[in-house]
């Protein structure tokens, strides 16, 4: 990596941009904010990506590529000027896309369409937050727009502030900069910028039904896709270790616009949740949302995702509990003692067929012992973000390659990477994030419901699968919460507003 010292102060810088953006408020801190955090971003940039980049765009077919490009954001930015509501849609539908474009600084035109079933980063969320941005930058010079300057439920601002800034600056002691700063560069601070824009960005009466016909439509495009793949057995992007397993299985697993099952099926899950959500407050008719139903479900079964069905479950008896009457919730908690129990007589049964709990769980359990030595070697700050699966190879005994270490176990990482102060900073960002979507649920009960099976969804996919923290639609959840709590509705103005701010601790 070159100039790390650079690396580490960019992200400081950074970190304090973060900081200010989500706890603060006015136009001096979301002005300032954002300026610092595009400082650090750059920095970071810098030391990730090399000079190579900039030389490439400095080539006479670069420089007309960057200035397409900076064309078109500025298009898109004077857009959501004229029309910031339209950000949160935006964002929800760039969100899971990765279309497969890499950077080649090699040639004259420094992108490149990526082979071997390889995909992009996120640029389509990137473009969009990029332009979302200086929208809110303008908006915040405006007198007349006080929603752009105005403070996040405390709920949610302050942990989230907390956390990432306290990630940012884990990079000054991080045992692995290059992983903490592509990290950073790619998930946790345009992430945190996703929370401040959503929050930031008026919440209208017809929001909620366009984002759920949105992440409902995705799902089921998604889900139709994998049925294609199902049946051509022919993937369009996938992992090399995906393409030996599906050609020495019996089965075939799919992953539809994703890389990996796993990621393919939690997205569907996420639809899934949302249409439980309209059909059990009848907000959908019956035969369209069985039919989609049943397109998802079946979709989601060739992805044979254990931590997809697992989410799925649990997003499922926690809509139910929430909608339905004292009996339901009865037949929820006996069928959570149902599974308690029979999860338990599964881990007895594993030692007396003598079988391994580490070839019954498909390597994982090896995989969570092995990132506890990393949480007992550092268990106060951690090794830094980014740091654990390296820190597992070292510590173990085992010759295999870095990724083969990843934790898929998203409380873990973090107190491996971050320590117990860490942890419990994401901890008080969940708790945060659970007390502002129950105030959502109050005043507007499909939104809130909707909001809480994803972020639960989310949340019990990461126990068994990385990404919680660098999936954009837990930050998307997050944001549409902090941006519905504080906007006036519609018929009783901006004294339910303040209401609903004063209910998630916004001051």
């Amino acid at each position: 990596m070159e100039h790390p010292d650079l690396a580490q102060l960019a992200a400081i810088v950074a970190a304090a941009g973060a900081a200010l953006l989500l706890a603060g408020r006015g136009r001096a801190m979301v002005l300032g904010g954002l300026g610092l955090l595009l400082l650090g971003g750059a920095g970071l940039a810098l030391t990730a990506l090399g000079t190579g980049t900039l030389d490439a765009l400095a080539s006479p077919a670069g420089a007309v590529v960057l200035a397409l490009g900076l064309a078109l954001l500025a298009a898109a930015a004077a857009l959501f000027a004229r029309r910031p509501a339209w950000v949160p849609p935006a964002v929800l539908v760039a969100a899971p896309l990765r279309p497969p474009i890499a950077f080649d600084p090699s040639g004259g035109v420094p992108l490149a369409i990526a082979e071997g079933g390889q995909l992009g980063r996120l640029l389509p969320l990137y473009f969009v937050l990029a332009a979302a941005a200086l929208a809110l930058a303008w908006r915040a010079l405006r007198v007349a727009d006080v929603g752009a300057t105005r403070a996040l439920p405390r709920a949610v601002a302050l942990p989230a502030a907390a956390f990432i800034a306290f990630a940012a600056g884990s990079a000054v002691w991080a045992d692995e900069l290059g992983p903490a700063i592509e990290l950073l560069l790619y998930f946790t601070l345009p992430f945190s910028l996703l929370l401040a824009l959503l929050a930031r960005s008026p919440f209208p009466d017809w929001a909620p039904r366009v984002l759920a016909r949105i992440g409902v439509g995705l799902a089921g495009a998604f889900a139709a896709i994998g049925l294609y793949q199902a049946l051509t057995r022919e993937l369009f992007f996938f992992a090399p270790n995906l393409e030996v397993s599906n050609a020495n299985s019996d089965y075939f697993r799919v992953t539809s616009l994703f890389g990996d099952p796993s990621l393919y099926g939690r997205h569907v899950v996420l639809g899934i949740g949302v249409l439980l959500v309209l059909l059990a407050l009848r907000r959908v008719p019956v035969g369209t949302g069985i039919g989609l139903l049943a397109l998802m479900w079946v979709g989601l079964l060739f992805s044979y995702s254990q931590s997809s069905m697992v989410a799925l479950v649990a997003a499922t008896l926690a809509v139910a509990a929430a909608t339905g009457g004292r009996g339901v919730r009865r037949l929820v908690i006996g069928g959570l003692v149902g599974v308690a129990l029979l999860g338990a007589g599964y881990l007895v049964s594993i030692e007396v067929r003598g079988n391994s709990l580490r070839h019954e769980t498909a390597d994982r359990s090896e995989r969570v012992e092995e990132t506890a030595r990393v949480v007992a070697e550092a268990p106060l700050i951690g090794v830094g973000l980014g740091g654990q699966p390296e820190a597992s190879r070292r510590l173990s005994d085992r010759e295999r390659s870095t990724p083969n270490f990843v934790s898929h176990t998203t409380p873990l990482t973090v107190a491996a990477e971050l320590g117990l102060v860490g942890l419990a900073l994401y901890a008080w960002l969940l708790l945060g994030g659970a007390r502002m979507i129950a105030a959502v649920r109050r005043l507007e009960p499909a939104l809130g419901l909707s909001l809480g099976a994803t972020f639960l969804a989310l949340f019990v996919h990461a126990l068994f699968y990385s990404g919680f923290l660098e999936d954009p639609l837990t930050w998307v959840v997050l944001g549409l919460g902090a941006g519905f709590l504080p906007s006036p509705r519609r018929g009783d103005g901006a004294a339910r507003g303040r209401t609903a701010a004063a209910a998630a601790g916004t001051t």
